[in-house]
């Protein structure tokens, strides 16, 4: 009797944490990511070691704006296995949005090379380089203190190899620009703060003993100090050319001027406007979006050249927040704003952004072959597994609604086949459910069958208990069809 007690109480929180989970992942589809942390957390309180619950948690906190958390629940799923690569992913990505573009760029290329068939790190790889090339740097990411402390030297791997990781486009700088001579003050001026470091790492050289040391990674601290001295001197260069100091007139102080780093205000915006969104605030977020766009508005294009680009994807927070308000045909016109300067600027992301958000529009106002007219144009634009496993899945879910039972099938096939490629369970689940659906409409009843099977397959692998129990209950009357 006593035995049977025990194994039920062991069968009680493996059915509640799965329960957990499911309903995480399934608020974060849903874009409520604050309910889906409290999901995920209360789910680690009864596995606290489950690296898939963190990676979860992390995603809903990067949505969130809140990008150190992410990193920390990231981290945390990669305690026990350096390998995991949805971890590997999940930090790369918090890196990324930390601005830390050389140690994200580190942790896309380990993805990849652990699983080189999957999109996302190749995308990773290239956003990363695209940052790094773009802002050729940036002076955060020199830990150095003014005081002279040598700890930067002593970091491990994971902080050395940043800095090796653009010491080639530094090179490349080098041969492709002939550097202008600054004066001292040009160039405090330019460095700010840094300047200081740069005076220090020059001191550091000189010291003839300290030079001929190595880190604990075998490298020369000359070459470490050399490469740091490369990166602030084409830092100056960037610099100088966005804005030479006698161009500068304290005096004059235009009336509509951008701030002086635009993209960062810019993005530190965007947070917010998506952190009300989030969390439930709809409202705050269209008021925090229109603000914004007033000021950008003012903005000039010669301050800020991407201002066609800022002001897409204002549009397109405000028209996310007004579906939030039930507000659809609004929601529209923003999006399909959205649309047209990305296509002005020829951004195959903001385009994709685009016509992912005029057909989710469509899809909740009932209007379904528009939806898929809009989501079809979007199928060129796929950058990932993910992505495409998702947009087919729903193209065919708008199918088998307007009881177009072979289009319905065909591109529930196309979005198994992605998600196999991907080995994402939860998705593999829907697609099968979707092929599944449309062959018993079709009255192919053997293959209906087969899909279910492979559906209940993967949910118990999920440990999703709703899922396998609807699953179950549905092939149990698919099998009454076949032949006896």
């Amino acid at each position: 009797m006593s035995d049977t007690v025990g194994e039920h109480d062991d069968q009680k929180p493996k059915g509640v944490f799965s329960t957990l989970m499911a309903d995480g992942d399934w608020l974060f589809i849903k874009g409520e990511y604050k309910k889906a942390i409290e999901s995920f957390t209360k789910a680690l309180t009864l596995k606290p070691d489950d690296k898939s619950c963190f990676v979860g948690r992390s995603k809903c906190y990067l949505k969130m704006g809140q990008p150190d958390d992410a990193l920390r629940d990231a981290e945390a799923s990669l305690k026990e296995d350096k390998t995991f690569f949805e971890g590997l992913y999940q930090k790369a990505e918090a890196l990324y949005y930390m601005g830390e573009f050389e140690f994200a760029l580190v942790f896309y290329h380990r993805g990849q090379k652990l699983r080189p068939q999957i999109q996302e790190f190749r995308l990773g790889i290239q956003k990363a380089q695209e940052a790094i090339e773009n802002s050729v740097g940036s002076p955060s990411s020199v830990k150095l203190e003014i005081k002279g402390d040598l700890s930067f030297l002593q970091k491990d791997e994971e902080r050395a190899m940043p800095i090796t990781a653009i010491e080639h486009l530094t090179t490349e700088k080098k041969k492709q620009t002939q550097k202008t001579p600054k004066s001292e003050k040009t160039t405090k001026q330019l460095l700010g703060e840094f300047y200081s470091d740069k005076k220090y790492l020059e001191n550091l050289l000189k010291d003839e003993d300290l030079v001929k040391g190595k880190t604990k990674d075998g490298e020369r601290l000359q070459d470490v100090i050399q490469s740091c001295l490369t990166y602030l001197d084409t830092c100056t260069d960037f610099w100088s050319q966005e804005k030479p100091i006698c161009a500068r007139d304290p005096k004059k102080k235009p009336c509509h001027s951008a701030p002086r780093e635009p993209a960062q205000f810019f993005l530190k915006s965007l947070d917010e406007i998506d952190t009300e969104l989030t969390s439930g605030n709809a409202e705050g977020s269209l008021k925090k979006a229109e603000e914004v766009m007033k000021m950008v508005q003012k903005w000039s294009e010669r301050d800020v050249p991407s201002k066609k680009e800022v002001l897409g994807s204002l549009h397109s927070c405000i028209g996310n927040a007004l579906i939030s308000l039930g507000d659809m045909d609004k929601a529209l016109e923003h999006h399909q704003k959205d649309l047209e300067l990305a296509e002005q600027c020829k951004l195959p992301e903001a385009t994709s952004r685009a016509l992912d958000n005029i057909g989710r529009v469509y899809a909740q106002t009932g209007q379904l072959t528009q939806a898929i007219e809009t989501w079809e144009k979007k199928i060129p634009l796929i950058r990932g597994g993910l992505e495409k496993t998702w947009l087919f899945h729903e193209i065919g879910r708008c199918y088998l609604e307007l009881n177009h039972h072979e289009e319905a099938r065909d591109y529930g096939i196309r979005s198994v086949a992605a998600a196999d490629e991907i080995a994402d369970e939860k998705w593999q689940i829907n697609a099968n459910v979707l092929v599944a659906q449309s062959e018993l409409k079709l009255g192919n009843f053997e293959s209906c069958v087969s899909h279910f099977e492979r559906a209940l397959t993967h949910a118990k692998l999920q440990e999703d208990d709703s899922a396998v129990n609807a699953i179950q209950k549905a092939l149990e009357e698919a099998k009454q069809h076949l032949p006896q």
